[in-house]
């Protein structure tokens, strides 16, 4: 392989897994269903290997699953999947937030601001409370966390759970109790109180988590922290 293909080669694989990615957490490849390698190529107008490669790439991040002499499906939710993931998400993202309200600068709580009142204008405005607002506040906070490590592993179990809201419907209470608890994290942070940044996001994780058990009509257990 030549040197000034590889770049092409990169960037095609790059492409392929941002769409399929795409289509896994949007829901238009739902939950149960069979990711077929040969469909997709045909689809995407490519060959076989970039959508292997991304079907591989997604299991390593959870999204995906493979099934012996089955191939790779898109995951259903279980109740001790959703408790599992929210436990780490809590540790995580309270960590997270006890470091942003120590770490954050004047900048920083502006922006968690503007991203908060971007989320609440789109909400208000009628449209779905979309997982890209949610995402892009809570990276504002991993932002002022100043945290790379807790980061990366805060994005690999935030897809998972976007994963398992595709097929919940729209809550209005919910979403808004949601807005208001984005709103208290931005005070808290912003009051540098490293303790009550972790117990908001802490209440703010465990209201996500009732809802989406609800939604999924998934038994809910006594959550340990």
């Amino acid at each position: 392989m030549t040197n000034e293909a590889s770049p092409v080669h990169v960037s095609l694989a790059e492409r392929t897994l941002q769409v399929l990615r795409e289509l896994v957490l949007t829901g238009e490849i739902p939950p149960g269903a069979r990711v077929n390698e040969v469909e997709l190529a045909t689809r995407f107008g490519i060959s076989r290997g970039p959508v292997r490669e991304a079907i591989r790439h997604l299991t390593s991040e959870g999204l995906l699953v493979l099934r012996t002499n089955r191939g790779a499906y898109v995951p259903k939710a279980d109740a001790e999947q959703v408790h599992a993931l929210f436990e780490l998400r809590v540790a995580l993202e309270g960590e997270a937030s006890r470091f942003a309200a120590l770490r954050r600068t004047e900048a920083d709580v502006r922006e968690l601001r503007r991203r908060s009142a971007n989320a609440r204008a789109g909400f208000e405005s009628g449209r779905r409370f979309p997982y890209r607002l949610d995402l892009d506040f809570h990276g504002g906070l991993l932002q002022a966390a100043r945290s790379p490590l807790i980061t990366s592993q805060v994005h690999l179990v935030q897809q998972q759970v976007i994963l398992l809201r595709t097929t919940t419907p729209v809550d209005p209470a919910h979403s808004s109790a949601s807005l208001d608890d984005h709103d208290r994290l931005v005070e808290a942070i912003e009051a540098g109180d490293p303790e009550l940044a972790a117990e908001t996001m802490r209440v703010h994780l465990h209201r996500v988590r009732d809802q989406l058990l609800t939604y999924l009509d998934l038994p809910e257990r006594a959550f340990l922290g």
